[in-house]
């Protein structure tokens, strides 16, 4: 089929895509596309499968993959980078320019697993990228935000589709610098038609089909209205899809989502909107990460605890949940039968031996999207929770805020009634003096209480 002009094929299937990026940007993704696409392995990339993930990781630092799927943990920080123009079926990292929704994925994955992983934080600066796999991934890292602690790190542009996965790891979560973006919470598609440029050419393009909707969209011909709104049908659901899954992840009002209408912000009007929550520079960032979620902080409990197997379980459960949950994959605003089911969830949860012995655990797996006997039968491997000591109780202070000595209670009938006072053991009486001892002991008992009570004795 005649073209008026070529394009290589990955930014063909972004034009031809509806796309979740910064429209302002868009001379940032064409280079970064045109940088991936001229890349010396380039047609090795392309060609890669994506479900290889037995082998995903390469073994041995001469594997030329081992450069491009990059796995930095530093003091028990894994950190992702989430940059440059985000692909789909896309299994690898290329610096500033390009990063893989599959490579994300088995990033988050083996973090989960590996037992020097303490934490997982995302740095992000993009301008987004395809919607296909972006909400998919997202509801992943949603889901098992609670598994290890996670935090995004937009430094320095967080737009669209890159905004999606930052808001995933949850409110509270992601800090912005100072000279960095984000929002553009909106869809956009194109239709790039060349019939006036193909009749001015000389060039006619006669289509034989069968079905009347097959070439629907086609470059050749004006956009009929009625294709037109079908398009615009779905981009408003994927917009819906985008607006809900951003209101869910940060804790946000949907319409309030909306109504920032795509708009990007700077940093400070970015944090008032309720789209970033701290201002800092990405280092400081990263070290009060660090420190808020050091040994003995109330996260959930050893990541040591956790195979593989754990994670692959965790995450199938989350996915069938979502599923069943409907609209948005996920979002739980729902009706009395879905508040009574996740109410008796966590009442099996907490009510379970194991979920007793390790309360805190237990809060962290029930925000997961886990069943709750996968929850129960994870709490069993993991050590029981230790109960934190009553606190003493505050001293009572006078007039002037200074603590009162209070005096001891004496029991003075007690005492004298105690058995370590030989005057008045009588179970150590000999028989022949039982009588005398008795009345001995009686007077004993009765001048102790008098003299203790201040009571003279008669004469």
């Amino acid at each position: 089929m005649p073209q008026p002009r070529s394009m290589p094929p990955l930014l063909e299937q972004l034009v031809a895509s509806p796309l979740l990026i910064d429209d302002s940007m868009i001379a940032l993704v064409q280079a970064s596309v045109a940088h991936v696409v001229s890349h010396e392995r380039a047609q090795e990339m392309m060609a890669a499968a994506s479900n290889d993930d037995d082998d995903f990781w390469p073994t041995t630092d001469d594997d030329w993959r081992s450069y491009y799927r990059p796995y930095n943990v530093k003091d028990g920080t894994l950190q992702i980078p989430v940059m440059g123009v985000l692909l789909h079926r896309f299994p690898y990292q290329l610096g500033r320019w390009a990063t893989g929704y599959k490579y994300i994925e088995m990033a988050v994955k083996r973090g989960l697993a590996d037992a020097n992983v303490q934490r997982i934080a995302f740095v992000i600066d993009s301008p987004g990228g395809e919607v296909a796999g972006c909400f998919e991934l997202g509801d992943f890292i949603y889901e098992n935000r609670a598994a290890k602690p996670m935090r995004s790190f937009s430094a320095d542009h967080c737009y669209s589709a890159a905004f999606a996965l930052g808001s995933a790891t949850g409110k509270g979560s992601m800090s912005i610098t100072r000279s960095g973006g984000i929002g553009s919470v909106g869809v956009i598609t194109m239709h790039v038609e060349y019939s006036e440029a193909l009749k001015q050419a000389g060039v006619k393009v006669t289509y034989i089909y069968r079905g009347k909707h097959k070439k629907d969209g086609n470059s050749y011909e004006p956009l009929p209205e009625a294709v037109r709104a079908r398009i615009e049908k779905r981009i408003e659901k994927l917009y819906s899809v985008f607006t809900e899954t951003v209101a869910r992840n940060r804790g946000m009002e949907e319409q309030a989502v909306r109504d920032t209408e795509a708009l990007t912000y700077d940093a400070e009007d970015g944090i008032e909107v309720g789209f970033a929550d701290r201002l800092g520079a990405l280092e400081d960032e990263m070290a009060l990460f660090a420190e808020d979620t050091s040994a003995g902080d109330e996260q959930m409990a050893d990541p040591k605890t956790y195979s593989q197997a754990d994670i692959d379980a965790a995450v199938a459960a989350a996915a069938t949940t979502a599923k069943a949950e409907g609209k948005a994959e996920g979002i739980a605003e729902g009706t009395a039968s879905a508040t009574a089911a996740a109410q008796a969830r966590t009442d099996t949860v907490l009510g379970s031996e194991a979920g007793q012995k390790r309360p805190k655990a237990s809060v962290r797996l029930l925000k997961t999207g886990m069943s709750a006997e996968d929850i129960i039968g994870l709490l069993g491997d993991l050590p029981e929770e230790q109960a934190a000591a009553p606190a003493p109780a505050a001293p009572k202070l006078d007039a002037n805020g200074k603590p009162i000595k209070e005096k001891a209670e004496r029991n003075h009938f007690k005492e004298a009634m105690s058995t370590d006072n030989p005057e008045i053991d009588g179970e150590t009486a000999e028989d022949n003096d039982e009588q005398d001892t008795t009345a001995s002991n009686v007077s004993s008992i009765l001048g102790a209480y008098g003299s203790q009570a201040g009571i003279k004795k008669r004469a």
